[in-house]
């Protein structure tokens, strides 16, 4: 059992090496395995996936200074949920809070999906809720366990996509004039690609939620961060031109498993099982982090009492928040017997723009860094306005279901303050 009085503290056991590896098992697999041929398909172009993966790349990157300076301003779990209730008041906390445990659930069911599609698509719910169940269980174990789990699936994925790109490359298939294709090219299509491909680099922000175990905080978070982030950015550069140049633009958007197509394509079939596996690996690696982020921003709603207070336990020998993450499971599960990983992913990159608009917008609040060269609070205002223009350009059905939730969840906490006050009253 926790000990009562003062909520009950997380271990800080991760150092720099540590959170590059969460970061980058939460990043690594969503873009490479899922987005690249919805985000094609809305770029119209080879051109324009290039386009839109530089502008959602620069877009996280602003979202990654300013979650680091905040981050190590504030080194507790909760993200973006403590710095908006910090900076900004209690109502922007609270909807950073639910942008980001909202748009995760659904980002943890779209991860599920893929694995299950991947392994066994025949039973695709099945995998899906095993292996919801599996990462739960490696969670509940202590964040050690979970640094050193991501550690391992890093470093296969890693594995994998270096075999795909050197037998793109090697093999002679691919074609550079893919590269430049213009046909279908507008605008508005790439800035709506980039909101979909910002969901592959959304990850970063685990790092963040994970303040509270990270060692030394105010210089790990603000050196993890952008290493995790350009090492992912460089990664997806180099498969998005190999895969677009081997395939071209037109194959890649209608693909459901595209770098498995790759090695097809470039006349070597039998690798293909291998990069099934590899993908449905990396996926894995996505899924723990997601989980332990999102349960830990949970937490922190509940130590605040914007989620029920019950969700603040943490284990007393593994020093997790073992209820607040079984709870996560359990409503991943559902999302994943309902099932639909278009919608998920566009929910989901709607929900988490919200969250880093916010993200921003506390960065704007902070006095600028002594001794820092980096233009922070211009940064801190691109990010804010990059991401509500790309959460404008998603599709418009899961902008307005993100923004119904959003509504509703806000409501719910303004009817539920409205009673309390009346209670407090009533006994005066």
């Amino acid at each position: 059992m926790e000990q009562s009085g003062a909520p009950a503290a997380l271990d800080r056991r991760l150092g720099v090496p540590d959170a590059v590896v969460i970061g980058l098992g939460s990043m690594l697999g969503a873009g490479v395995f899922v987005v690249f041929a919805p985000a094609t398909a809305a770029a119209g172009s080879g051109l324009g996936l290039l386009v839109a993966l530089v502008i959602a790349g620069f877009v996280a990157y602003c979202n990654a200074t300013s979650s680091a300076r905040l981050a190590a301003r504030y080194p507790e779990s909760g993200g973006t949920y403590v710095y908006g209730r910090e900076r900004l008041g209690d109502l922007a906390g609270f909807v950073a809070g639910w942008s980001f445990v909202a748009g995760k659930t659904a980002s943890c069911a779209a991860m599920a999906l893929t694995i299950g599609a991947y392994l066994w698509p025949g039973q695709a719910k099945l995998v899906a809720v095993l292996a919801v169940v599996a990462v739960t269980s490696v969670n509940l174990g202590g964040i050690g366990k979970t640094a050193r789990a991501t550690r391992w699936l890093v470093t296969i994925t890693l594995a994998v996509l270096a075999t795909v790109t050197v037998v793109g490359v090697a093999t002679g298939s691919a074609d550079p004039a893919r590269l430049v294709d213009r046909s279908g090219f507008t605008g508005y299509g790439v800035l709506g690609a980039a909101g979909l491909l910002f969901f592959a680099f959304a990850g970063y922000a685990r790092i963040a939620t994970l303040g509270e175990e990270v060692r030394d905080p105010e210089r790990t978070i603000p050196r993890a961060v952008p290493v995790a982030l350009g090492l992912v950015l460089l990664v997806y550069l180099t498969l998005a031109t190999v895969t677009l140049a081997v395939l071209g633009a037109d194959r890649l958007a209608d693909s459901t498993t595209p770098l498995a197509d790759l090695v097809e394509a470039a006349g070597l079939p039998t690798l293909a099982p291998l990069v099934r596996l590899g993908a449905a690996v990396a996926v894995v690696g996505v899924l723990l982090a997601l989980v332990a982020g999102v349960g830990r921003t949970a937490l922190a709603m509940a130590r605040r009492g914007d989620l029920p207070r019950a969700l603040a336990a943490v284990h007393p020998d593994r020093r997790v928040p073992y209820r607040a993450e079984l709870l996560v499971a359990g409503l991943v599960i559902v999302l994943v017997s309902l099932g639909d990983l278009a919608s998920a992913i566009g929910f989901s990159s709607c929900a988490v723009l919200v969250y880093y608009a916010i993200t921003n917008a506390a960065a704007l609040t902070l006095n600028r860094d002594p001794g820092r060269r980096l233009p922070v609070r211009a940064l801190a205002l691109l990010g804010l306005l990059g991401c509500l223009t790309l959460a404008a350009t998603l599709p418009p059905a899961t902008v307005l279901t993100a923004l119904a939730v959003l509504a509703l969840a806000t409501l719910a906490r303004t009817l539920r303050g409205a009673r309390c006050r009346r209670a407090l009253l009533g006994r005066r």
